[in-house]
């Protein structure tokens, strides 16, 4: 694995690393990530070109999700493709390119493969006296034996093939459980009740009617177990809550320690005391906005535009500051602190920083193999979810979704306050839904993968909405690859999500994209959109050159505009680039997120 020196500027290569060089110590980053580029091509780019058919999004299986995005139409002009210059550019300054953010860590364990667990491992659900044939409630029984392995320290439960009725949710509330089931295709949870019935109505901390069951919850929930108390306590009470690693009110921290300067990228810092942190620990990087907001505007990548943009009134976005970032600790010497993942800011002393602690994590714990399907309802009229919803990830950290189906549902995966967990061959299927995948809350350096959304089964009810793969609220460093997306679009939810990646995606894009007007921009600096098949050329956020600031558009279909027209949020020269438009086949390396990772491998 390839790390960068903060102070020397250099890379540093173990002696395990075969195929580039032989080792060599340290030599300069240009040197060798410049070299790394040929070799980071040949592991992505030897596949044929990608096509644009659906022919093989339904059948089920990995290979299935994956064909769609790996068709066999033609290399471009010529027959030949050439490795984009954007991509050398980017690769010989990987952490702090003006335009492409960094998201090879992205995901479990910092972009680590998914735990391997053995056959037969872990006691069945059947044991607690779940029912696999529909016939009564097994939440009660499910949710024993997860809360069992919980407090042996972990395990796996299993769920064998059948279909279990659910009247209640189910909660993975402890670190180390996994559920697993038979497959998506053999085990099937049927949820009868709505988040509404099971817990109440929830309201918008924002005011209005909206129900908050819209962009939140789940009908499987990974959150700890004392956070989901505190965030369900209060809604029952009404008093409705933030719902990010600092608790309700975001005052559930204390500080460890403050940091000195540091530069966007560097993973090593300086802080002022170490006696609190140690070597594993999982720590919140804490930055909070001065009063001429210089942190919103380096968030849209600073100069007279995001200077003279008028931020106060965006009273939406600036309670999402201050800006938390979850991040664990590998290394303490002296008072030098290494980080599992580089900055994803610059570090200023106006903007207070600090590391402090956070909501105790759910860590290591994971839901594989099976499918959620909720009784089928008519969608609800736009922001009146009633909760329908499939999984949700909150104040979970290193955790993941693998093989999951959900299926007639108001919401299908959310991150919600999240970090680094990876979903990897995740599916929304049924009726439609509002949101099939949703990041907000300030989630960072996730991973969705080898996912796809199915064309709805029925038509959309008037006064619903459709958005698709949706990120907001100063979330970042988010990658979605590998995707195929028969409905839906490109949902940038304002609130400007920043430095996030969206690559290798097959998208009908018949969705709208929302937010509230007083969540502010719809992007911050270096968004990145990079091969991006539009089967029916309709733009609205696919190429977004003309958009957000400090960003790449890549090998974006050639698209024309429709009734949904956005301007820019930021005034003069945005500072984007774009490549290879129109010509989407054409593109080496055809998937970003895979070339970023092969850089460190």
């Amino acid at each position: 694995m390839l790390t960068a020196d903060a102070d020397m500027n250099v890379v540093h290569i173990p002696e395990r690393r075969i195929g580039l060089m032989a080792p060599m110590g340290n030599i300069s980053r240009r040197g060798l990530l410049g070299s790394a580029v040929a070799v980071a091509a040949v592991a992505v780019t030897g596949a044929a070109g990608s096509g644009t058919a659906f022919a093989a999004a339904g059948d089920g299986t990995a290979a299935g999700r994956g064909a769609a995005t790996r068709g066999a139409a033609p290399a471009g002009a010529g027959g030949r493709a050439q490795t984009s210059a954007l991509w050398r550019e980017f690769a010989s300054a990987p952490l702090t390119h003006p335009q492409i953010p960094f998201v090879g860590r992205a995901g479990y364990r910092a972009g680590s493969a998914l735990p391997r667990h053995r056959a037969g491992h872990g006691r069945t659900v059947l044991h607690y006296g779940a029912k696999p044939d529909n016939s009564a409630d097994a939440a009660p029984a499910i949710n024993r034996a997860i809360a069992a392995a919980g407090e042996r320290g972990g395990g796996t439960v299993l769920i064998p093939a059948g279909t279990y009725r659910i009247d209640d949710i189910i909660r993975i509330g402890h670190s180390d459980v996994v559920v697993r089931g038979a497959g998506s295709g053999r085990t099937k949870l049927y949820a009868t009740r709505s988040l509404t019935e099971l817990i109440g109505a929830y309201g918008s901390r924002y005011g209005g009617d909206k129900s908050s069951w819209s962009w939140a919850g789940g009908l499987i929930w990974l959150c700890p177990e004392a956070r989901w108390t505190s965030l369900t306590d209060a809604i029952k009470a009404k008093d409705w809550p933030f719902e990010g690693w600092t608790g309700n009110k975001r005052d559930a921290w204390r500080t460890l320690t403050t940091v000195a300067p540091a530069r966007l990228g560097d993973r090593t810092i300086t802080v002022d005391d170490t006696r609190k942190l140690k070597r594993g620990a999982l720590v919140l990087l804490r930055l909070a906005d001065d009063s001429a907001h210089t942190l919103l505007e380096h968030m849209a990548g600073g100069g007279p535009g995001p200077e003279a943009y008028y931020w106060d009134d965006k009273t939406k976005l600036t309670s999402y500051v201050p800006y938390e970032w979850p991040i664990r600790i590998t290394a303490v010497h002296g008072r030098r602190v290494t980080l599992e993942r580089p900055l994803p800011l610059d570090v200023r002393p106006e903007w207070d920083p600090r590391l402090t602690t956070l909501a105790a994590p759910l860590t290591g714990s994971g839901v594989e193999g099976l499918t959620l399907e909720a009784v089928e309802t008519p969608q609800s009229q736009h922001l009146l979810d009633k909760g329908y919803n499939g999984v949700a990830f909150q104040c979970a950290y290193d955790c993941w979704a693998d093989d999951i189906t959900v299926r007639h549902v108001d919401n299908g995966f959310g991150l919600i306050g999240a970090s680094a967990c990876t979903l990897r061959r995740t599916r929304v299927a049924g009726r439609g839904s509002h949101h099939p995948y949703y990041c907000r809350e300030g989630s960072h350096d996730n991973l969705i993968e080898d996912f796809t959304i199915e064309q709805r089964t029925v038509p959309a009810p008037a006064g619903t909405q459709l958005h698709g793969i949706n990120v907001e609220g100063l979330s970042s460093y988010n990658a979605w690859s590998r995707g195929v997306m028969e409905m839906g679009t490109f949902d940038s939810h304002r609130g400007m999500p920043f430095a996030n990646v969206r690559t290798d995606i097959t998208v009908n894009n018949n969705g709208r994209h929302g937010g509230d007007a007083s969540a502010g921009p719809l992007f911050g600096a270096r968004f990145t959109h990079w091969n991006i098949r539009v089967t029916n050329g309709r733009a609205g956020l696919m190429r977004i050159d003309g958009l957000a600031p400090h960003s790449a558009s890549v090998g974006i279909s050639e698209v024309t505009e429709f009734d949904q027209i956005d301007v820019p949020d930021f005034t003069g020269d945005l500072h984007t680039r774009l490549e290879a438009y129109g010509t989407p086949e054409a593109v080496r390396p055809q998937n970003l997120h895979d070339a970023q990772r092969a850089l460190l491998d």
